[in-house]
């Protein structure tokens, strides 16, 4: 991997973050913020599209809604919704909220009323284990991630393609090594997964609906785990990289453009917000916290 020039160190009240850019033109703008905090193993960002970001606590029984720097609890655990238990990835599309719910091994529908579906489970052949995180394809499918044991001798982990109106389920993707973040590139034509147990991220090809069987390795990440991943609109993909305390912007060629380092070593997940979508958030474990960071580089707009 190359190693790109290290241009500016910014300083933090919390610390000291480096900001390593190839070019000066992509360096984002300013310092991380923490806009929450006090939360419990916080995951799963999405952004609404509108005016407020939602993330999982994978250690809590909580969904934290932000909004304009007041942070809230969307929708907790409780008798009267024994649907929903313990979420991880989070995906707003058109209006619905889609959740990884690994406590209930299922995929969540949640109704603008907060009415809450289960929509899978999984296959007869593959129930779901660990629902991760999900992504939506440009074919209108959802796409989740779902691993199991964390083994490279064992790689029992899949991609589920599963139709968000009917809920049928298929499995897109197995044999992989704990797959974890998902996204589709911006020109709709590659997968992007990351293997977590392998410290990679792969990529598939996307046509005519269906995924090629032709796996590559993207790029590999050592010192801890490539976990949620995002990309901008020409192309780079942003990779939490869990355990090595760093955010990776990597061209679309696979080489590294910018190093990020973020203000706790274990970052979970990312997501691009804001009006203008140049605002990206951050969950963070070790501090518990989730961050924000203005950049240069508009956010892929998801697929509506």
């Amino acid at each position: 991997m190359k190693q790109p020039k290290l241009i500016a160190i910014l300083l933090l009240g919390i610390g000291i973050f480096s900001f390593s850019c190839e070019q000066k033109s992509l360096l984002p703008d300013g310092n991380w913020t923490k806009v929450a905090d006090n939360l419990n193993f916080p995951e799963g960002p999405t952004w609404d599209g509108q005016s407020a970001l939602y993330v999982s606590n994978c250690y809590g029984d909580w969904i934290t809604k932000i909004q304009d720097s007041i942070t809230d609890t969307f929708l907790v655990q409780s008798e009267n919704i024994p649907e929903f238990n313990r979420t991880n990835g989070l995906l707003f599309h058109n209006n619905i909220l889609y959740a990884c719910d690994f406590g209930n091994k299922a995929i969540l529908k949640i109704d603008p009323d907060k009415t809450v579906t289960i929509l899978s489970t999984g296959t007869p052949e593959r129930p779901l284990q660990r629902p991760n995180d999900l992504a939506m394809g440009p074919d209108g499918y959802l796409y989740v991630t779902d691993p199991f044991h964390y083994d490279r001798a064992n790689p029992d982990g899949a991609v589920y393609k599963i139709n968000p109106e009917t809920g049928a389920t298929s499995i897109a993707i197995g044999n992989l090594a704990y797959p974890n973040g998902i996204a589709f590139s911006p020109d709709k034509q590659s997968l992007f997964v990351c293997e977590s147990a392998f410290n990679r991220v792969l990529k598939f090809p996307f046509f005519d609906s269906e995924i090629g069987s032709e796996r590559s390795v993207f790029i590999e990440l050592s010192g801890g785990d490539p976990d949620g991943i995002a990309f901008d609109e020409k192309g780079n993909l942003y990779i939490a990289h869990f355990g090595g305390g760093a955010v990776y912007m990597v061209h679309p060629s696979g080489e590294t453009a910018c190093y990020l380092k973020t203000p706790g070593k274990k970052p979970t997940n990312l997501e691009f917000g804001g009006k203008n979508l140049k605002t990206l958030y951050l969950t963070e474990v070790e501090t518990n916290a989730v961050y924000k960071l203005e950049t240069k580089i508009k956010g892929m707009t998801l697929f509506k």
